[in-house]
């Protein structure tokens, strides 16, 4: 049976951590020094790449000899420094801008933007907590927002303009931080 909260938790985790919106500058800027932006690709690769880690995402980490909950909470620490980018607008993480034409929707947008670090162990560390069919649904969900979001960048980025994109990011920064703690707390039994 379908557990419609548990899918709108996992979506909106999901929504902050790949943070599409927020990713809208970057997206425009490469479309830009490239010349096309190929969406339908960039979401299916970065569809392919949940995917795949949402199933196979435990079997790699019994080769490496590590349990979940260990993963889960790694996870929190990627989500809460994720958060405190978004927040404080400091870099932890670098990411490459490379690539051109339709290469360029793959690397950097499928991954490392859409389906990067981030994104991976944040599945892996719903797994711990919710069902694997609402990960699921919540993985498509987010690559249909992807999908929109990438086909309307010019658009979106002329209606929320460079405050509107700043704001989101930092709302779903702080969102991000409370759901690192609470994880935190969960997988530490506090």
């Amino acid at each position: 049976m379908l557990n419609f909260k548990e899918i709108l938790t996992v979506s909106l985790i999901l929504f902050s951590v790949i943070d599409i919106l927020g990713s809208v500058p970057v997206i425009i800027d490469l479309k830009k020094r490239t010349g096309a932006l190929h969406a339908t690709q960039a979401t299916f690769v970065a569809g392919l790449i949940m995917i795949a880690f949402l199933f196979l995402g435990e079997s790699i980490l019994r080769v490496l000899g590590l349990d979940t909950p260990s993963f889960a909470i790694a996870g929190a620490l990627v989500i809460f420094f994720l958060g405190l980018e978004m927040v404080l607008g400091i870099h932890f993480f670098r990411g490459e801008m490379q690539g051109s034409g339709s290469s360029a929707s793959i690397v950097p947008i499928a991954f490392p933007i859409i389906a990067g670090a981030g994104t991976m162990t944040t599945i892996l560390s719903l797994r711990a907590e919710y069902q694997q069919v609402s990960i699921l649904i919540a993985i498509v969900l987010n690559l249909i927002l992807v999908y929109v979001v990438l086909k309307a960048s010019g658009w979106i980025e002329r209606k929320l303009g460079q405050a509107g994109t700043d704001v989101l990011r930092k709302v779903f920064g702080v969102i991000l931080l409370a759901i690192a703690i609470k994880m935190f707390r969960v997988h530490l039994g506090m």
